[in-house]
C-alpha cells in the first residue's frame, strides 16, 4: 500500500539534475567575470545564492606543498561553501559562529529555519509577542557544532570583511534530492512543528518530508533537553532510519549513543556534490608534510588535513596508510577541496565542545617565537605554556605597505596580544599590530564608568553620535549628551573623523553596551565621580545631570545608572512653586548628597550647596581669595613654569593664580622671550586679574590692557557698549569663520572673516595668533543674546597718527627687551651676563673661526666659552675672510633666546661717521636685520644702527610677502631720536612704503636695470658726490667684472660703471667684451652719463641729483680720442623715443644678460640704457638650441641681432637671431604648438601673437593611422608658410617644404585643388563621414572626394552601421580615382581591392554576402541618373551656394521639392528624432560635405575662405563669420541647440529673390560704369521690391528678430517662452556682451511664470552654461546655488553634469556625480548617469563598483531596472562579454522579465552576432510565459527573420509558433 500510494503524492524526478546543471553552467559562465575582491554582490534575497557569483577562482595548478596546505583565509570562502562551526556568541537577533583556521561568520534569525522565519514575521505583524516563539538563546547555546553555507561574503563599511553564513536545511542540505536519502545518514535539521505523535523536521530536501516519532526523541529530551520539549526551531542532528516511496518519506532519530556513533558509510552513495561537512568517514593516511595530512576516505576521495587539525596527541606520529577516523570540515563549492579535522572532539557528532574562551584574553606577551609562516593566511607562533597560537595575515601589521614576510621566518620573536580564542581550532589568536598592542581599550571590560576616553566620531544618527574608542569598540553618544545643552544640528558641531573626549557614562561588557557624554562640565568637572551607591557619602558634592524634572523634585543621574532625588525643597534657596519651569532634562547640576541607601539604591540629593568642601579646611584663605576682585592691579611672584605660562602666587597673601605667557606682553616675539628668562622667585608688578572661575585666577601683564583698566576704559557689561565704540582686548580663540576676541572685563566678541582685515584673508590664522592684543571695533550689538560683532580692520581701528603709534610701540618693545636683559644681567653664568653687556652698534675685534658652505662667516668665542657670533653672507659684505683672520665687526642684534649674537663686516657700520643729527631728520637707510617687530637698519650717510617698528598698530600684523622687508633693502627713516639709549639704537619711524627701494644680494648675472637691484659694489658708493661733467677723462682702477658690465673706483673713491658696449668699437660676435679687462688693472675713461641711484634713470648734467649719480664710462677709442663725446640720450623723456631710433630690420650688436626660463625668451642689452627680449623661438632654427639654449649662449656674450620691432611692454626691444620674422608666404619660421584638434589638424602660435593652422594633410609627407599623436601642447615645429591671408596663417609641416634641400621621399603628395589629381591616380587620405549616398574622403585640406557605396567594398552589409564601424572618421586609406569632373568639381573614387590593391575595408571574417557585378553597375547608374536630373536645377543656384553656404539650415518648404522622396522622407524623421547632441553632429556633416537640400549628388570639392578656416567649432551655419573663434555653445536638454543663429528654432526670413546681396557682390565691375536711364529704372524698382520684402517680413510672425528692440516686442506677446528668452541672450552672446546676457536671464527669471517650471529650468539651464564658459568657478557655483533653491535640485544637478561633460570638465563632474550620490542615493537615475559617465572615460572598474553601490542603497524593486540599465551602458560603451554576463546572471534570477529580456534582445541585435540573436530568441518561446507576452516574442522573431534571416528561417520560426499554440490547447483541452 505504501509504495502504491506514499505520502505526500508522487515526485518529479529530475529536480536535482537540474539544479545540479544549473549551478555547473553557472561556475562556468561567471568564470570570465570581475577580478577584483571588493564587488562581491549582497546576496539577493529572492534567488538562490549560487546564482549571485561574481568572483574568480584562483585556477589549482600545481602549487607547492605549502600552498596546497595554506590555511583558510576569509579570501578562500565561497559563497555556497558548506562548512562546520561552533556557536561562539548568542545575540537577541543573531549567532556568531567560530569557523575552522581562526574565522568567524553571523547567522541572522532568519536563517535558522523557514518555521522560525515564519514566527518572527507573524510577531512582527502582530507587533507583540508570541507566546510560542523562543529566543536564539534558548534553541542554541555557545559551544553547539552546526553545520553553516556561506551566504555571502561582504565589506562592512568600516571596510572589513564579513562572512555571513545560514543554518537553514534548505540552504545547508540543497545538494541533496530525495532519491540520494539512506538509512543510516547523518543529517541536520530544525524542528518546524509539533505533532500528536512526534515532530516534524525540516531537513531542506525537497520532496521529501522528514518525522520524528517521540519515542526515537525521548533519550534526547531526557539527556540534552533537561525533560524539556523540542521548540519550533531547535536544532538537531538526526540518523534517517527508514526511508519510505523513494524519498517520499523518511523517518529520523535522534538518539545521543546512535548519533555519536553514525559514520558515513560507502553504502549511503556519497558524492563529491552533496558531501556534507560534520559527517565521520574512516579514512587512511596518504601522505604526511610537516604542514599537514592529505587522506584517502570512501575509497575514491581524498582531502586534506591542516597542522591545526591533527589530534595535539597524536602530531608528528602519523605516518603513511595509517587507518584513521576523520570528520569532514568543509567542501569548497567549485573545486570540491575537502578539508577534514582528526581532533577527537569532532569524532562524536551531537558532542558540544567544552573549552569556550581562554582566560588571558587581552594580554599582550613579549617574545614569542614564530612557528611557521603561511602566505596568505597568517603564521603560527609557540607560547610559553607550549600551546600553538594563530595570526590572520591582517594582524600581522598595521597595514599591507609596512607588512615584510621576512620577519615572520620561524624562529624569529614578536610582542603580540591575545585576541581572541577559536573554540573550532582550539587555539588563541593572537594579533602583532602595533595599534592594537598599544590601545588602551581592547575590550569593552577594559572601560570602567566614570573614565576619560578619546574616540573618533562614526556617525551621527537621529539616536545619537556613535564613536569608536578601540579597535572593537563603539560606544553611543545620546542626543541629550552631545552638549551641556540640547543642540538642534549636532552635525554642524561634530564631523565624522573628529577626535572627541568623552566620559563613559555606563559599559557593560556582556551586552557590549557602552554609553558615553560630552557634556563639558561633566568631562572637565575635577569633583569626585559617583560609580556605584557605596560611593555616595553624605556631604560629597559632586556633578550630575537632571534625568527627569518632576512637580515633587529633580531625578539626577550619574554614572554606571546610579541616580537619586533632589525633593523639591531642596531645589533652592527660594520655594520653587514649578521645578518644571526652572530645570530642564539633560541640564548638568552641581549637588550634594544629602544621603544614601546603598542596598536600597536609594540616594537624596540636594542643590543647595553647603559650601565648598575645601571651605572647612582652608577657610582663611578664601577671605583672602575674596580679597582679589576682577579688573584689580596686583603684584605677583613666579612660583614654577608650566607648558602654557607661568604658576604664580598673588601678594602678599599668596593666592594661587596663572599667568599664561602670551599674557606677558603686548608683543607677540616678546611673551616666549620673557618667559624663557622669568624664573621662580622672581616678581612682576602691577598685574591685572582677568577673571576667577572655579577658584582659579587668570592673569594679564598686557601694558595695552592694564592702561585700559586704568583709565576706567573698559565696559563692565553689555549695556555700556554701544556700536562705533573702540575696544582693547585679545584674541581669545580663532576659528576658520573669525576670531573671538575677549575684553578685560570677560565679555567677549566676534570678529568674523569679512571685517577681520583690510587685506584679503585666506586663512584667519595668518592674521593673528591667540592672546595677541588687539584693537576692536563694536560694529553690532545683540544685548538678549549677550553677543556682539567686532571689526579688526586698521581702517576702522586707527589710533590716531599712525608715526605716534608706531613710535610708542617700538619704545615699549625694546625696553621689554630691556627688562629681559637686566634679568639675564642677574643670572649666574658668564656666556649669560656677556650676552647681556653685548648692545647693538659695539664694535669688536674677533677672529674669524670658519666659512659655512651658505656663505656665512662664524667668530670664535674668545674668552667666554659657548658665544656664538656670527655673520650671515649679505653682511660678509663680498670681503675675502678666512679662518683665524682678525676682523673689526659692529654688532647688529641679540638672539636673546637662541644666544646667539648677529654681527656684520659692512665697512660703513664698522667705521661710523661722527655728524650731528638732528630730530626729525628725514634719513635714507638700509635695512641690515629684521626682527618679529621691528627691524635694524643703518643710516646711509653715517652708518648709525636705527631701530623702527615694523608695525604701525596692534592689529597690523599680516604681510603679504611683497609688502615684506628684506635685508639689504633702502628705506626713508625719521628719526625719533638722536642718541643711541641703553638699547644702543636710534629710534626712528619708517616714512612712506613708496620710499623703499629695491636692494637684494646680487646674482652674478645682473646688472643694474630699470626693474632690478643695483651692484652691491655700486651702492656703496653711491652716495658720494663728485664734481664729473659729460665728457670728463678720468682714471681708474677695475674694482669687479660682471658679464655686462665692469665696475671702475675713480679717484676720491667715487665708483663709475662701463657698459660692455663701451669697451670696444668693434665687437667680434660670440665674445665677452667684459673679460678684456682685468679686476685691478688702471684705465682711462671718458664720462658718458649719470645713472641715478633711485630712479636708474641716466639724468642730465643740469639735474640737481647729478652730482650723486654713478658716472657712466665709456673706454672706447673712438671716444677717448675725439674732444668732445656722444654723450646718452638723457633728455628723452621715455624709453619710447630712444626704442624708436631704431628700424625693423635693422642689425645690432646686444649682449646677453640672461635667459629668462619662465617667459622663454633671452634677455639682452645693447646699450646701458636700452634693452632687448629675444624670444627663443627667434634664437635658432635648430630644435637642439631650442632646448637647451642655456648650452648654445653665454652670460655677457656679444650677439648680432636684427630689430623686429618694439616689444609690446614697449621698453624693450624685440630682436632676433634668425634675421628678420616675417611670416609671408614662403618663409620657413619655429612655432609653438597651442591646440590639438583630433581629425583636424594643430593650431600653432608664434611670437608677437600670430596664430596659424596645419592641416592632418600637411603635418607630414606620409600619412599615418594616428597623424597628430607626437604632438602635444607646447612643442616647438618647425613650419613652412603656405599662405598669410586673413589673420590665420596656413601652414605646413611636410619636410619637404621645411628642409627642401634634404629632398626627403614624398609618399603622399600634396593635393590643394583638383587640378592636382589624375584619372587612374591611386591616393590616401582620411575618411570625412559617411553619408546616405556614399563615403565622403578626404584627399586634401580643401578636395574631398565620394566613393559610392557600390566602390566601397565587394560585400554588401545588410546594416548601414557596419560602413560607420569600418570606416570611422580619420580612418587612412588607399583610394583609387575613378572620374574627375573639373567643371563640377566632382571626384569619384573607389575603395575596392581590385583597383587599389589594399584589403577590403570590410574583414572576410564577417561573412558578409558578395555584392554582384550587376548590381553594382545598376546601381551607380541609378545614383548617375538621379545626379543628372538635379544638376540643372543645381546649375542655377551654384553660385549663390558657394559664397553664402546655406546648407546649414534646412528650410522644410525647400524639402519637398527634392526630386529625392525617400531622402526628404529619411532626413525629415531623422531632424525630428535627434536630440541636441546628434543635430549638432548632422550639422556638423552637412556643412563640411555640403550636399545641401537642393544638390544631394556630392559636389564634394569645396574650398574653405580664411575666416571659415578659424572657426574650429565647425558646427555653426556659414552665415555668421562674425562670430569670435572658439566660443563654444551653450546646450539644453529639450533638444534646443544654442546656435548663434538659432536657426534649428524659428524659420529664417523668406528665401529672397534674385536680388541677393551675393550676387551683387558677384558684380562689382557693374557699379563702375555709368548706368543708363533703364538700369537706374530697374534699380529704382529693385530697391522698393526689397522695401516691400522688409515690411513683409517684419509682419511676418515666423521672423527672426534682428534687434534688442526686437526681442522687447516679441516678449511682450510670450513672456513665458524660454526659447524667445534664450535666443536674446544668445543675440547678446554674439555681440560678446555677457553682461547683458546675464541680465537677460535675470530678467527672464523675474517674468516667466511660476508655474512654468521647465521653462524657467531652461533658462536657469542657460545661465549655468553661461557661467561655465565665461564666468568663474564662483559665480557658476552661486548660480547652480540658486538654481537648486528655485529647481527641482535632482534636474539642476543632472544638467550642471551634463554641461561639465560637454565642456571636458571630468574632474569637476566627478565630483559633482559624487555629491549626487550622497544626496540623491535613492534616485536609479543619478547611479545610471554616474555609471555611463564612468565607462565613457574608460574607468569600467569603478563603474563596476558603482554599480554594486548603487544595489545596496536602492531598494529591492529598483534591482533588475539598474542591472539592465548598467548592462546596456556596457553594451554601448564597455566590455560586451561582461553585459552579456550581467544579463544571463539577472535573466536566471528573474526568467520571467520580459523587459529585461526585450532589451536584452534589442542590445544582442545591435551588438552580436546572428547566431547569438537566435539563440536566445530560441531561450524564449521555451520560457513558460503567458500567451500574450509570449505573442510578443514570436513576433519579434519572425520581424528578425524576416529582415536577416531566408525563406527557411522564416517558416521554421513560424513552425515553432504553431507548435507552441497546439501544444497550449492541448494542455486546455486535458
Amino acid at each position: 500500500m505504501e509504495e502504491s500510494f506514499p505520502r505526500g503524492g508522487t515526485r518529479k524526478t529530475h529536480k536535482l539534475e537540474k539544479a545540479f546543471q544549473q549551478s555547473v553552467e553557472q561556475d562556468n559562465l561567471f568564470d570570465i567575470s570581475i577580478e577584483e575582491e571588493s564587488t562581491k554582490r549582497k546576496k539577493s534575497q529572492k534567488g538562490p545564492a549560487k546564482t549571485k557569483k561574481l568572483k574568480i577562482e584562483k585556477r589549482e595548478s600545481s602549487k607547492s606543498v605549502r600552498e596546497k596546505f595554506e590555511v583558510l583565509s576569509v579570501e578562500s570562502l565561497r559563497e555556497g561553501m558548506r562548512i562546520l562551526g561552533c556557536v561562539k556568541e548568542v545575540h537577541e537577533l543573531e549567532l556568531v559562529i567560530s569557523l575552522p583556521n581562526g574565522l568567524q561568520g553571523f547567522v541572522q534569525a532568519t536563517e535558522i529555519c523557514d518555521a522560525y522565519t515564519e514566527q518572527l514575521n507573524e510577531q512582527v505583524a502582530q507587533e507583540e509577542p508570541l507566546k510560542d516563539l523562543v529566543c536564539l538563546s534558548e534553541l542554541f547555546s555557545p559551544g553547539m557544532l552546526v553545520r553553516c553555507v556561506v551566504s555571502s561574503v561582504g565589506i562592512t563599511e568600516s571596510g572589513k570583511k564579513s562572512v555571513k553564513l545560514s543554518l537553514n536545511p534548505k540552504n545547508v542540505n540543497e545538494v541533496l534530492s530525495a532519491e540520494a536519502l539512506k538509512p543510516g545518514m547523518l543529517l541536520t535539521g530544525t524542528v518546524s512543528s509539533l505533532e500528536d505523535h512526534g515532530y516534524l523536521v525540516d531537513i531542506g530536501v525537497s520532496g521529501a518530508r522528514a518525522f520524528l516519532p517521540l519515542q526515537k526523541a525521548q533519550e534526547y529530551i531526557r539527556q540534552k533537553n533537561k525533560g524539556a520539549k523540542l521548540k519550533v526551531g531547535q536544532y538537531l542532528n538526526c540518523i534517517i532510519e527508514e526511508v519510505k516511496g523513494n524519498g517520499g518519506v523518511v523517518g529520523l532519530s535522534i538518539g545521543p549513543s546512535e548519533v555519536s556513533a553514525a559514520i558515513a558509510t560507502e553504502e549511503q552513495n556519497w558524492t563529491l556534490n552533496n558531501l556534507l561537512p560534520g559527517l565521520v568517514v574512516k579514512a587512511q593516511v596518504q601522505k604526511v608534510t610537516p604542514v599537514g595530512l592529505t587522506l584517502n576516505f570512501l575509497t575514491f576521495f581524498s582531502g586534506l588535513v591542516d597542522f591545526m587539525h591533527l589530534d595535539p596527541k597524536k602530531a608528528g606520529t602519523y605516518f603513511s596508510n595509517q587507518a584513521v577516523r576523520a570528520c569532514v570540515l568543509c567542501v569548497h563549492p567549485r573545486t570540491r577541496a575537502v578539508r577534514l579535522s582528526l581532533r577527537p572532539i569532532f569524532l562524536q557528532p551531537g558532542r558540544s565542545l567544552t573549552r569556550l574562551s581562554c582566560q588571558h584574553l587581552g594580554a599582550v606577551l613579549d617574545d614569542v617565537p614564530v612557528q611557521s609562516f603561511f602566505s596568505k593566511a597568517g603564521a603560527t607562533f609557540r607560547l610559553k605554556d607550549g600551546a600553538l597560537a594563530y595570526a590572520r595575515l591582517s594582524h600581522l601589521s598595521d597595514s599591507k605597505n609596512i607588512f615584510n614576510a621576512e620577519a615572520y621566518k620561524p624562529g624569529n620573536i614578536h610582542k603580540c596580544r591575545i585576541i581572541d580564542y577559536s573554540q573550532m581550532d582550539e587555539m588563541v589568536l593572537l594579533s602583532l599590530r602595533p595599534s592594537i598592542i598599544e590601545s588602551q581599550y581592547f575590550r569593552y571590560h577594559d572601560i570602567k564608568p566614570g573614565a576619560l576616553v578619546k574616540g573618533t566620531v562614526l556617525t551621527i544618527e537621529p539616536y545619537g553620535m556613535l564613536v569608536k574608542v578601540g579597535e572593537q569598540i563603539r560606544g553611543l553618544i545620546p542626543p541629550m549628551h552631545l552638549a551641556d545643552i540640547l543642540i538642534k544640528n549636532p552635525e554642524k558641531k561634530y564631523h565624522i573623523g573628529d577626535e572627541v573626549k568623552c566620559r563613559v557614562l555606563l559599559c557593560d561588557p556582556e551586552a557590549k553596551k557602552l554609553m558615553m557624554t560630552l557634556k563639558k562640565t561633566l568631562i572637565e568637572s575635577k569633583l569626585p565621580a559617583i560609580t556605584c551607591y557605596a560611593d555616595a557619602k553624605p556631604g560629597l558634592q559632586t556633578h550630575g545631570f537632571i534625568l527627569r524634572v518632576k512637580d515633587y523634585g529633580c531625578i539626577v543621574k550619574f554614572y554606571n545608572d546610579v541616580q537619586g532625588l533632589v525633593p523639591k525643597h531642596e531645589l533652592s534657596a527660594e520655594y520653587v512653586p514649578d521645578p518644571e519651569r526652572v530645570f530642564y532634562t539633560g541640564q548638568v547640576v552641581k549637588v550634594v548628597v544629602l544621603n544614601c541607601e546603598p542596598s536600597k539604591e536609594r540616594m537624596l540629593l540636594s542643590f543647595k550647596l553647603l559650601g565648598d568642601p575645601k571651605k572647612e579646611h582652608t577657610g582663611h584663605s578664601q577671605k583672602k581669595r575674596r580679597a582679589i576682585s576682577v579688573g584689580q592691579l596686583v603684584d605677583v611672584k613666579v612660583l614654577e613654569k608650566t607648558k602654557d605660562g607661568l604658576e604664580v602666587s598673588v601678594l602678599p597673601h599668596n593666592i594661587p593664580a596663572f599667568l599664561p605667557t602670551p599674557h606677558l606682553s603686548d608683543h607677540v616675539a616678546n611673551g616666549p622671550l620673557l618667559y624663557h628668562w622669568l624664573q621662580a622667585g622672581d616678581t612682576l608688578h602691577r598685574v591685572l586679574c582677568l577673571s576667577q572661575s572655579e577658584g582659579r585666577v587668570l592673569l594679564c601683564r598686557k601694558p595695552a590692557l592694564v592702561s585700559t583698566v586704568e583709565g576706567g576704559q573698559d565696559p563692565k557689561n553689555f549695556a555700556e557698549i554701544h556700536p562705533g565704540m573702540l575696544l582693547i582686548g585679545f584674541v581669545k580663540s580663532i576659528k576658520d569663520y573669525g576670531v573671538f576676541v575677549q575684553f578685560p572685563s570677560g565679555l567677549s566678541g566676534l570678529a568674523p572673516k569679512a571685517i577681520m582685515s583690510d587685506k584679503f584673508v585666506t586663512s584667519t590664522s595668518d592674521h593673528f595668533v591667540e592672546g595677541q592684543t588687539v584693537v576692536a571695533k563694536v560694529t553690532n550689538v545683540d544685548e538678549e543674546k549677550q553677543r556682539m560683532l567686532l571689526s579688526l580692520r586698521l581702517s576702522d581701528c586707527g589710533l590716531g597718527d599712525l608715526a605716534t603709534t608706531s613710535l610708542l610701540l617700538l619704545s615699549q618693545c625694546l625696553e621689554e627687551r630691556q627688562g629681559v636683559r637686566s634679568l639675564m644681567s642677574n643670572r649666574d653664568s658668564v656666556l649669560i651676563q656677556t650676552l647681556a653687556e653685548m648692545t647693538p652698534g659695539m664694535v669688536l675685534d674677533l677672529e674669524v673661526q670658519e666659512v659655512l658652505e651658505d656663505g656665512s662667516v662664524v667668530f670664535s668665542e674668545g674668552p667666554v666659552s659657548g658665544l656664538v657670533l656670527r655673520a650671515s653672507k649679505y653682511h660678509r659684505a663680498g670681503q675675502e675672510v678666512e679662518p683665524g683672520q682678525k676682523k673689526k665687526v659692529v654688532i647688529l642684534n641679540v638672539d636673546m633666546l637662541k644666544l646667539e649674537v648677529h654681527v656684520s663686516l659692512c665697512h660703513d657700520l664698522v667705521n661710523r661717521k661722527p655728524k650731528k643729527l638732528k630730530k626729525g631728520s628725514e634719513h635714507q637707510a638700509i635695512v641690515q636685520h629684521l626682527e618679529e617687530s621691528f627691524a635694524v637698519a643703518s643710516l646711509v650717510e653715517t652708518g648709525h644702527l636705527a631701530a623702527f617698528s615694523l608695525t604701525s598698530h596692534l592689529n597690523d600684523t599680516f604681510r603679504f610677502d611683497s609688502e615684506k622687508l628684506q635685508v639689504g633693502q633702502g628705506v626713508s627713516l625719521t628719526l625719533k631720536t638722536t642718541e643711541p639709549g641703553m638699547t644702543g639704537f636710534l629710534l626712528a619711524v619708517e616714512g612712506p612704503a613708496a620710499k623703499r627701494t629695491v636692494r637684494q644680494t646680487r646674482k652674478d648675472s645682473e646688472t643694474v636695470d630699470e626693474d632690478e637691484e643695483a651692484d652691491p659694489a655700486l651702492v656703496v658708493g653711491a652716495v658720494k658726490k663728485h664734481t664729473l661733467s659729460i665728457g670728463d677723462m678720468v682714471t681708474g682702477t677695475v674694482k669687479s667684472i660682471k658679464p655686462t658690465h665692469v665696475v671702475v673706483t675713480l679717484e676720491d673713491g667715487i665708483i663709475g660703471c662701463i657698459h660692455a658696449s663701451h669697451i670696444l668699437d668693434d665687437v667680434p660676435v660670440g665674445t665677452s667684451p667684459t673679460a678684456k679687462l682685468k679686476v685691478g688693472r688702471t684705465v682711462t675713461a671718458r664720462v658718458i652719463g649719470g645713472r641715478d641711484m633711485k630712479t636708474f634713470k641716466f639724468l642730465p648734467i643740469s639735474h640737481p641729483r647729478f652730482i650723486r649719480t654713478i658716472p657712466e664710462l665709456s673706454v672706447r677709442p673712438s671716444e677717448l680720442e675725439k674732444d668732445g663725446c656722444t654723450a646718452l640720450n638723457t633728455h628723452s623723456s621715455s624709453h619710447l623715443e630712444k626704442i624708436k631710433q631704431y628700424q625693423a630690420g635693422q642689425t645690432l650688436i646686444c649682449f646677453l644678460k640672461k635667459y629668462n626660463v619662465v617667459k622663454k625668451w633671452l634677455e639682452v642689452e645693447i646699450a646701458p640704457d636700452i634693452r632687448g627680449r629675444i624670444p627663443l623661438l627667434l634664437t635658432s632654427l635648430s630644435f637642439k638650441v631650442l632646448k637647451h639654449p642655456d648650452k648654445k649662449f653665454r652670460i655677457g656674450q656679444a650677439l648680432k641681432a636684427t630689430v623686429v620691432g618694439p616689444d609690446s611692454s614697449k621698453a624693450f626691444l624685440c630682436l632676433s637671431l634668425i634675421g628678420p620674422h616675417k611670416l609671408e608666404k614662403g618663409e620657413v619660421a619655429m612655432g609653438r604648438v597651442v591646440k590639438v584638434t583630433p581629425k583636424e589638424g594643430l593650431t600653432v602660435s608664434f611670437p608677437f601673437g600670430k596664430i596659424g593652422k596645419v592641416s592632418v594633410f600637411h603635418v607630414s609627407d606620409s600619412y599615418s593611422e594616428t597623424p597628430l599623436e607626437d604632438f602635444v601642447p607646447q612643442k616647438i615645429v618647425r613650419c613652412y608658410v603656405l599662405s598669410a591671408t586673413g589673420h590665420v596663417l596656413t601652414l605646413s609641416l611636410r619636410s619637404s617644404r621645411t628642409n627642401p634641400e634634404t629632398k626627403s621621399k614624398i609618399t603622399d603628395p600634396e593635393i590643394n585643388s583638383i587640378q592636382d589629381i589624375q584619372e587612374g591616380q591611386l591616393l590616401r587620405g582620411y575618411v570625412k563621414s559617411v553619408q546616405p549616398h556614399g563615403v565622403l574622403f578626404g584627399l586634401g585640406p580643401s578636395v574631398v572626394g565620394l566613393v559610392q557605396y557600390p566602390h566601397v567594398s565587394q560585400y554588401s552589409p545588410s546594416k548601414k552601421t557596419l560602413y560607420n564601424r569600418y570606416l570611422p572618421e580619420g580612418k587612412l586609406l588607399t583610394a583609387k580615382v575613378l572620374s574627375l569632373k573639373c567643371q563640377k568639381n566632382l571626384v569619384e573614387l573607389s575603395f575596392l581591392p581590385n583597383d587599389t590593391g589594399k584589403p577590403d575595408v570590410f574583414p572576410a571574417s564577417l561573412g558578409l554576402p558578395l555584392l554582384k557585378q550587376e548590381e553594382r553597375t545598376e546601381e551607380a547608374e541609378e545614383n548617375k541618373h538621379k545626379e543628372e536630373e538635379k544638376e540643372e536645377k543645381n546649375q542655377k543656384r551654384k553660385g549663390k551656394r558657394n559664397q553664402e553656404g546655406q546648407e546649414g539650415v534646412q528650410l522644410p518648404g525647400e524639402e519637398k521639392k527634392e526630386p529625392q522622396k525617400l531622402q526628404a522622407k529619411k532626413q525629415g524623421k531623422r531632424r525630428r528624432r535627434e536630440s541636441a547632441g546628434e543635430q549638432e553632429r548632422v550639422n556638423k556633416k552637412q556643412k563640411k560635405a555640403a550636399p545641401s537640400e537642393e544638390d544631394d549628388s556630392g559636389v564634394e570639392v569645396y574650398y574653405r575662405e580664411g575666416e571659415e578656416e578659424v572657426e574650429e567649432m565647425s558646427v555653426l551655419p556659414k552665415e555668421k563669420p562674425r562670430r569670435p573663434a572658439e566660443v563654444p555653445r551653450l546646450q539644453l536638454s529639450s533638444g534646443f541647440i544654442w546656435d548663434v543663429g538659432l536657426d534649428s528654432l524659428t524659420p529664417a526670413l523668406p528665401p529672397r529673390g534674385e536680388s541677393s546681396d551675393s550676387e551683387e557682390d558677384n558684380k562689382p565691375q557693374q557699379s563702375t560704369q555709368k548706368k543708363s536711364k533703364k538700369e537706374r529704372m530697374l534699380e529704382k524698382q529693385k530697391a522698393e521690391k526689397e522695401l516691400s520684402r522688409i515690411e513683409e517680413a517684419l509682419m511676418d510672425p515666423g521672423r527672426q528678430p534682428e534687434s534688442a528692440d526686437d526681442f522687447d516686442r516679441l516678449l511682450l506677446s510670450s513672456p513665458n517662452s524660454s526659447i524667445l528668452w534664450l535666443q536674446y541672450m544668445a543675440f547678446h552672446l554674439q555681440a560678446t556682451e555677457i553682461e547683458k546676457a546675464r541680465a537677460v536671464a535675470e530678467r527672464a527669471l523675474k517674468t516667466i511664470s511660476f508655474r512654468e517650471e521647465q521653462e524657467k529650468l531652461n533658462v536657469w539651464v542657460a545661465l549655468l552654461n553661461l557661467e561655465n564658459m565665461y564666468g568663474s568657478q564662483e559665480s557658476l557655483t552661486k548660480v547652480f546655488e540658486r538654481a537648486v533653491q528655485y529647481n527641482e535640485p535632482l534636474k539642476v544637478f543632472l544638467h550642471l553634469a551634463d554641461i561639465y561633460n560637454k565642456s571636458e570638465k571630468f574632474q569637476e563632474a566627478g565630483e559633482l556625480y559624487n555629491r549626487m550620490l550622497k544626496r540623491f542615493r535613492q534616485e536609479k537615475a543619478v547611479w545610471i548617469k554616474y555609471g555611463a559617465f564612468l565607462l565613457r572615460r574608460g574607468q569600467a572598474g569603478a563603474s563596476h563598483r558603482v554599480m554594486q553601490r548603487a544595489l545596496e542603497c536602492l531598494p529591492n524593486k529598483e534591482h533588475v531596472d539598474v542591472i539592465a540599465k548598467f548592462a546596456q551602458l556596457e553594451f554601448q560603451l564597455g566590455d560586451a562579454e561582461r553585459a552579456k554576463a550581467i544579463f544571463e546572471n539577472t535573466l536566471s534570477t528573474y526568467p520571467k522579465r520580459t523587459d529585461v529580456w526585450s532589451v536584452y534582445i534589442d542590445m544582442t541585435i545591435k551588438h552580436g552576432s546572428q547566431k547569438e540573436v537566435r539563440d536566445i530568441f530560441e531561450r524564449v518561446i521555451h520560457l513558460s510565459l503567458a500567451p500574450k507576452r509570449m505573442k510578443f516574442f514570436f513576433k519579434r522573431y519572425l520581424d528578425y527573420e524576416k529582415q536577416h534571416g531566408t525563406e527557411k528561417d522564416v517558416q521554421a520560426v513560424k513552425a515553432k509558433a504553431l507548435e507552441y499554440v497546439e501544444a497550449k490547447s492541448s494542455v486546455l483541452e486535458d
